[in-house]
């Protein structure tokens, strides 16, 4: 997914003299760091994500680095040089190609011979539809690849946990058992979280959900909800006034009660929408990123989201 920005002719000069100074340094002879001086295997994530499934499946084998800094949006990352030469040299790459531009560029650059994107073991679906639609996002978005949120299908996670912790064990054969283990412990509990969506969003008098973030395509299909967007898969575009427009009638019509909105960007734009239709709001979290990583993860955000998407639909099995 390539979003669209200007950016200046000297922050791209800038940007260009960094990741080639980078790529220089570690093409010319720069030692490998595929492990730590602890022995463990060094494992660059993209993204939150993705930096989960690390942790879980690597447990005490791996050391972590996630690209995308705890309560950044990732849809805006930049990369340091430092970073491009993380990736460059790391053990294992994971990461969602389409997602990240300028983590795709140094991923294609990499020595590593361990990388997963995402993609290839859950391919991505285009949730674009006509602008007129009330499902789609109202903005185009030429040349994408298709919606990324795949990680919010429980389902579709669960693939892509099996093939990191495939390719962890090939680059640490020596604990192929554990890696093997954790990703089945990690598969299992995705499996009860798919379940308990599935029962918890039976006997609902609402299937239809506004959100101010085009990122619950995934999760609509798999529970057969509408998701009504504000935002597009940019969660900082700006819908035009005829597509806010159409959101509120929208909202009038699948008699909807609540806008929600997320945790890593600005609230004001759901915030007004509702207050237009004298709405309520409450926080559906698409997890690219944790504020509180003590406190939060994959598992606890996504049971947050189900009591509120279930309060918002009015489900009562």
């Amino acid at each position: 997914m390539m979003l669209r920005r200007r950016i200046s002719a000297p922050s791209l000069a800038l940007a260009a003299t960094a990741v080639t100074g980078s790529l220089l340094l570690t093409a010319c002879g720069g030692s490998s760091s595929a492990q730590s001086a602890d022995g463990k295997l060094n494992v660059v994530a993209s993204f939150y994500p993705m930096q989960y499934l690390a942790e879980q499946i690597g447990g005490e084998h791996v050391n972590v680095t996630d690209l995308t800094a705890a309560g950044t949006e990732p849809h805006d990352l930049e990369l340091t040089a430092k970073q491009v030469a993380a990736v460059q040299n790391a053990g294992t790459v994971l990461y969602l190609k389409g997602l990240q531009p300028t983590v795709d560029k140094a991923v294609a650059q990499s020595r590593s011979a361990h990388i997963v994107d995402a993609t290839a073991f859950s391919p991505l679906v285009d949730h674009h539809l006509d602008e007129g639609s009330t499902a789609t996002d109202g903005h185009d978005h030429p040349g994408d690849a298709g919606d990324p949120h795949i990680w919010l299908d429980p389902t579709r996670y669960a693939a892509v946990a099996k093939g990191v912790g495939a390719e962890l064990a090939k680059a640490d054969p020596a604990h192929a058992a554990d890696y093997q283990k954790n990703t089945d412990d990690l598969v299992a509990r995705l499996a009860t979280l798919d379940q308990g969506f599935q029962s918890g969003l039976k006997g609902c008098t609402n299937k239809a959900f506004v959100t101010s973030h085009a990122a619950f395509g995934y999760l609509a299909d798999h529970y057969g909800l509408e998701q009504i967007a504000i935002n597009g898969v940019d969660p900082e575009s700006e819908p035009t006034p005829a597509r806010l427009a159409q959101i509120q009638q929208a909202a009038k019509d699948h008699g909807v009660s609540t806008i929600f909105f997320e945790t890593l960007v600005s609230p004001k734009l759901a915030e007004s929408v509702a207050k237009d239709l004298n709405l309520k709001t409450a926080v559906l979290d698409p997890l690219e990123g944790v504020k509180d990583a003590k406190n939060d993860n994959y598992l606890s955000v996504m049971q947050q989201n189900l009591t509120n998407l279930r309060a918002a639909l009015g489900c009562t099995a």
